[in-house]
């Protein structure tokens, strides 16, 4: 009869070729990799200075430099149940970064090559400012 059923959507195709365009335009491969480097980098460095969240992967070797992932371990949320940890994770967290929903209190980061790091740079002071006011009132 001619018929198709489930044709692929013609504009996700062309969304795909955009995708593969852009990435062509900033420098093939390479450049997308040293772009999910140099994002994983700039979460890295503020979690080095920040005392109440580290990789979820404790081993570097293991890590994802695309989605990455943080867990909170301030001692004093620790001591929360389980369910008070849940809920200050994502009264935290900015759309669509909380953690798995089987992993330890606390979110999952696309740094992948289509972010740009400096946004990544303004989302950390704001995750600290944020923990440190839905800590206050989980601790009141």
């Amino acid at each position: 009869e001619g018929a198709t059923i489930n044709t692929v959507s013609m504009i996700c195709i062309e969304d795909a070729v955009d995708a593969m365009e852009w990435g062509l335009k900033v420098g093939g491969l390479k450049a997308l990799q040293a772009r999910a480097d140099a994002n994983e980098k700039a979460i890295a460095d503020w979690v080095a200075k920040t005392d109440w969240v580290d990789f979820l992967a404790t081993d570097p070797a293991v890590r994802s430099n695309t989605s990455v992932c943080l867990k909170i371990v301030d001692p004093d949320v620790a001591a929360l149940s389980d369910e008070a940890q849940a809920k200050l994770a994502k009264a935290v967290v900015a759309y669509d970064i909380g953690g798995y929903r089987d992993a330890p209190t606390g979110f999952r980061i696309w740094c992948g090559s289509t972010v740009e790091t400096a946004d990544l740079e303004k989302l950390t002071p704001w995750l600290d400012w944020a923990f440190a006011e839905e800590k206050a009132a989980a601790l009141a």
